[in-house]
């Protein structure tokens, strides 16, 4: 099944969306937050109660590789292992680069 991402640009939208999210029967471990600064990244995932991608979606060889990638590489790595295209997650990581929050809900 293809996720369902939504961009934002503040944290009102990001809280709304994550309502409608859970209106739709995704539960909090099935939505992943993203933004291009990783520490702020951890702080709206940890405040909204969704999750960050990590080993479990990227598998441990691409959470090793992507200590040697650049950011922009390592949030495309992140967005193809929630299963968005190569060509999706060059245009989200154009919204992240521009301040914006993608929130994804991936299906189970």
């Amino acid at each position: 099944m293809v996720p369902h991402v939504h961009v934002v640009e503040n944290g009102v939208q990001m809280r709304e969306v994550i309502q409608q999210f859970d209106c739709l029967g995704y539960a909090p471990d099935q939505i992943y937050v993203l933004a291009h600064d990783e520490k702020r990244t951890h702080t709206l995932a940890e405040t909204t109660e969704t999750q960050e991608v990590g080993v479990h979606e990227e598998g441990v060889l691409g959470s090793v590789a992507n200590l040697f990638r650049s950011r922009g590489d390592e949030l495309r790595s992140k967005m193809e292992s929630l299963g968005l295209s190569k060509l999706e997650a060059e245009r989200y990581e154009r919204e992240l680069d521009n301040g914006r929050v993608l929130v994804v809900a991936k299906p189970s």
